[in-house]
């Protein structure tokens, strides 16, 4: 079965300027053919051709959110603990919806999903977007998936056959979880190196785990067809510990200074800013929504501005910048309003969609599969109304987005609408 995208103006994530093209060839789920002005197709020799007319609009690559929750909806701790098991997984439904609608047809969880919710969307149960998994996050006891309250509670709702528990001390004990995550079917593991801004009971500048701890880790990944391992590091020593140790990307990095900086370009290393997160926190807390404790709006309005800086600065630096936003802690699908932020703090919007596209897929090793629009890839794309170099905040009202392909498979399309 062959599609044909005629008509249109190709963005193709590469960062190359925006080209006029006769049309994009898709056989079954990769790109066959990209016929350029100069060039002729001859569709009549094809058989089952669906011929799609773009008018002149916008392609571009289905986007990358490299750090999601598709398990999360944030509620205040009563409403979470009251609500029933099974519950989240029909809201992880919903949010993988919302995801793709947006033009998200990539993400990494960055903790809560199973391997049971990647099986369901590749053997097309569920509609969402491809699926990468840590399954949970490794944590400190008192760290940042430590869900322990001062009256004695363990809010800690992750826990079940699919997921094991995360919290883990000493390398030993680390080296256990992280193969637990393994055997459990992640595809990438994550390490919270320092504390964070939601967490309630350290801080984002807290240290978690020694580098030995974090090499354990790092080395168990390696032992399985060398898993990378994403580091939630909000600190500076913590952030130096992580590169230092080998993880392959920094997420949040809030506190990052020169010397982290020069480690990460030396490392080679992936910084995934999700600057939406604090400010979603900020936002939230101040219009009182009761599922932002005080003491995270408080740490939020801290580290706002230090965090935008932090960003700033590694990218004049030449760090490599991959889109994530930290999606659960905002509303699913509301993912693309990073790139404009990614725009306030010096990227063009051309630099923020390549950070969506193909450097989000460099981050996560799919780069021969996904990320830009090449002849043999995924038919991962999406069609924009008007030209988004011009106004990067277009991509964050879907309305803008009349059509979406995953796998050459058509998830929405209003272009007649």
């Amino acid at each position: 079965m062959y599609k044909y995208l005629m008509n249109g103006t190709l963005i193709d994530g590469t960062g190359k300027n925006p080209v006029e093209i006769k049309g994009i060839l898709i056989k079954d789920n990769r790109i066959e053919k990209i016929v350029l002005g100069n060039e002729d197709i001859a569709l009549s020799d094809l058989e089952n051709v669906e011929v799609i007319d773009l008018n002149k609009q916008y392609i571009l690559p289905g986007f990358i959110d490299s750090h999601v929750h598709v398990m999360l909806n944030f509620k205040d701790t009563n409403a979470k603990l009251n609500q029933p098991f099974s519950y989240r997984f029909y809201e992880s439904v919903v949010n993988l919806k919302n995801t793709i609608e947006a033009g998200i047809t990539t993400v990494r969880d960055a903790g809560g999903a199973d391997f049971g919710i990647k099986q369901a969307i590749e053997d097309n149960l569920i509609v969402g977007p491809r699926l990468k998994i840590c399954i949970n996050p490794l944590s400190i006891t008192g760290g940042h998936a430590d869900g322990w309250l001062p009256s004695g509670v363990d809010t800690d709702i992750w826990n079940y056959p699919g997921s094991p528990k995360s919290m883990c001390d000493g390398v030993e004990d680390v080296r256990k979880k992280a193969r637990e995550m393994l055997r459990a079917g992640a595809d990438v593991l994550k390490v919270h190196a320092t504390g964070g801004v939601l967490s309630p009971t350290d801080d984002p500048q807290f240290t978690q785990f020694t580098i030995k701890e974090l090499q354990a880790i790092v080395q168990e990944g390696k032992f399985r067809k060398n898993i990378k391992v994403m580091a939630h590091a909000q600190g500076t020593e913590g952030i130096i510990n992580a590169v230092k140790a080998g993880i392959h990307s920094i997420e949040h990095g809030i506190y990052l200074n020169d010397e982290a900086i020069d480690l990460m370009l030396q490392n080679n290393v992936f910084l995934v800013p999700t600057l939406l997160a604090p400010l979603t926190v900020v936002e939230k807390g101040l219009a009182n929504d009761a599922g932002i404790p005080e003491y995270g709006l408080k740490k939020a309005k801290e580290v706002l501005e230090i965090h935008k800086e932090s960003i700033r600065k590694a990218y004049k630096n030449g760090v490599k910048i991959a889109m994530g936003t930290d999606a659960g802690v905002m509303e699913h699908g509301t993912n693309l309003r990073e790139l404009g932020l990614l725009c306030e703090v010096g990227l063009t919007p051309m630099e923020a969609i390549v950070a969506s596209t193909k450097t989000a897929a460099e981050c996560l090793e799919m780069e021969e599969k996904v990320g830009t629009i090449e002849e043999g890839k995924y038919a991962d794309l999406l069609i924009i109304n008007k030209n988004p170099l011009q106004n990067i905040s277009l991509l964050e009202d879907k309305k803008n987005i009349p059509l979406i392909m995953k796998d050459g498979v058509i998830i929405k399309n209003r272009l007649c609408s």
